[in-house]
């Protein structure tokens, strides 16, 4: 497979690391974001050029803007955009969930997709050619107690994803992605020692990233699941 440039936020930890590792591993070009400058200063030292990783809140929008105009400008269009950054809340029932908690999901998981989206999507609609990838969950399509707002933010990125689908050229394609059940820490936050059971996001990647890869034009618009 052609070596490609992806985008892809939430790189320092759980299903983003995982998928970061994996691609790198495949031979394509990755530039990732996470909020946490030492950790992206690490993986930086690790990896090196042509890799490129900042430290940019995806909530902010100025921010995104910033990073994205930068990354264009200096090494062209991505050919795969990804969006895996998210937040959950602690567990509670909506009525108890505080402002903030809410409003700070809502922020990351719907907004933060939004503003890395508007950033990078006209040079990529400019070459009427590339793939997005906006994470979803098993909560984006069923609910459960406890997680009301999370549930919330990842319906909204499914139907904010089938309707950007219908809004690209020919040739691209956004699509939903629920990972499946995996254990990473939000997973924990939710079941605890139970998450233990799941497969890792190492395990999973051996499995997500050849099946990114070959997200194409003509599944525009479905809601995928990893195998």
């Amino acid at each position: 497979m052609t070596s490609r440039k992806i985008v892809l936020t939430g790189v320092s930890r759980g299903l983003g690391r995982a998928l970061l590792d994996g691609f790198i591993e495949a031979g394509h070009t990755v530039w990732g974001c996470a909020r946490s400058a030492d950790q992206v200063a690490a993986l930086q030292e690790q990896y090196g050029e042509p890799h490129h990783f900042a430290a940019v809140d995806i909530a902010d929008v100025d921010a995104v803007s910033e990073w994205a105009n930068h990354l264009i400008a200096e090494h062209g269009t991505p050919d795969l955009l990804i969006n895996n950054a998210a937040i959950i809340n602690p567990n509670q029932v909506l009525w108890e969930v505080p402002p903030e908690a809410f409003h700070q999901v809502t922020s990351v998981n719907i907004n933060g997709v939004y503003h890395v989206l508007r950033a990078f999507l006209p040079a990529m609609i400019d070459q009427s050619n590339g793939v997005v990838v906006n994470f979803s969950s098993g909560w984006g399509r069923s609910t459960s107690s406890h997680v009301a707002p999370y549930c919330a933010s990842k319906y909204a990125i499914e139907g904010m994803t089938q309707a950007l689908a219908q809004e690209l050229p020919s040739g691209m394609a956004a699509v939903p992605l629920s990972p499946g059940v995996v254990n990473t820490e939000m997973l924990q936050s939710c079941f605890g020692e139970s998450a233990d059971q799941c497969a890792t996001p190492e395990e999973w990647a051996l499995t997500a990233v050849p099946y990114i890869l070959n997200i194409a034009a003509e599944d525009n618009g479905q809601s995928l699941t990893t195998p």
